[in-house]
């Protein structure tokens, strides 16, 4: 009778063995919890497809979400006047496509607004898509303040994925494009 038991005991941990490794990923899963995907800026839950939200580019073409080359898309957003802050905000966030180096070609830099004023900004904007969001369909994630700048990154299939507010780290956001132009 003993030897019974053990041996039933020895197969219900054995089953165990097996059945934890499941209860922890289910415990984990309704948690919310997932490996690996740490980001500086907020995710945007659920995704938004931005496939309907038409930019008339300053070229006089539209700016086609789904992207031929598969490229990646951080769109900045001014807030009503982009001066000093806006500027060295924007200025970061195109060092941190620079530091891509060969992988910088992965993403395309889209400012929506008014481009900013003067020689030194007109230089920056030379690395810019400027564009007009002719339906508003950033309008939630513009900055409240007047001189300051968010950002969104979408993907090459034209799907909104992390919003950047403003004041936000542009190291942070270089540590991120570096993850997603693997």
């Amino acid at each position: 009778m003993l030897e019974r038991n053990r041996k039933r005991m020895q197969l219900v941990l054995i089953g165990s063995l097996f059945a934890l490794p499941l209860l922890a990923a289910a415990i984990l899963t309704v948690s919310g919890w997932m490996p690996g995907t740490r980001s500086f800026g907020e995710g945007i839950v659920p995704q938004q497809s931005v496939e309907k939200i038409v930019v008339n580019l300053s070229d006089g073409t539209q700016l086609n979400w789904q992207d031929p080359d598969w490229r990646w898309t951080l769109v900045a957003l001014p807030g009503r006047q982009c001066g000093a802050a806006c500027i060295a905000q924007l200025d970061l966030m195109h060092r941190s496509r620079i530091s891509l180096n060969q992988k910088s070609a992965r993403l395309r830099l889209v400012f929506l607004g008014t481009p900013p004023q003067g020689a030194e900004s007109e230089q920056l904007m030379k690395a810019w898509q400027i564009g007009d969001d002719i339906n508003n369909g950033f309008i939630q994630w513009k900055p409240a303040v007047e001189d300051g700048v968010s950002a969104v990154l979408v993907k090459p299939g034209g799907v909104a994925i992390t919003f950047y507010p403003d004041g936000f780290d542009a190291n942070g956001l270089r540590k991120d494009l570096a993850k997603v132009t693997k």
